[in-house]
């Protein structure tokens, strides 16, 4: 397979929606396609998130919702402190059937590329305290574990 990772166009929320509706559910969501496609088509759209994802190059271009192998999606947000932009990495998901072939490290390669290009202080993100794969692949590619600060949570 001869990969591919292409920065998504509100056009490609439709190839993208179905990997991201698996990853709802990932996190127990109940399946909604449409919903999946109508919230990364109005970030894009919005300009509120990046998106880069992943494709079989072979298929020259993307065309088919099973096409879209993997994502990471990020958001903007600012450091007041360093005056700068930087980007909350918030999902990365790889398809069940593409997994175990760097596909994640490819894509958060292109995160980390997009940081530089956007002159950002840099990425960050969290992941469950369980999903210890994640924290492989981050300590790998050089992210540090954070204990100097504490996140707080207000749902509402």
């Amino acid at each position: 397979m001869s990969l591919a990772i292409k920065r998504a166009t509100v056009t490609d929320s439709n190839l993208i929606a179905p990997a991201f509706d698996a990853y709802r559910v990932f996190y127990q969501q109940t399946s909604d396609i449409e919903l999946a496609r109508k919230y990364l088509s109005e970030r894009l759209k919005n300009q509120e998130s990046v998106i880069f994802f992943a494709y079989d190059r072979s298929n020259e271009r993307p065309k088919a919702s099973h096409d879209c192998l993997g994502f990471v999606q990020l958001y903007p947000s600012f450091s007041s402190v360093s005056a700068k932009p930087m980007w909350i990495l918030n999902d990365l998901f790889i398809t069940q059937t593409a997994r175990r072939r760097g596909i994640a490290k490819q894509l958060m390669a292109a995160a980390k590329q997009h940081a530089k290009e956007t002159n950002a202080k840099g990425l960050i993100l969290e992941t469950d305290t369980d999903n210890t794969n994640a924290q492989s692949l981050y300590e790998s590619l050089g992210y540090q574990k954070s204990s100097d600060v504490f996140h707080y949570q207000l749902w509402l």
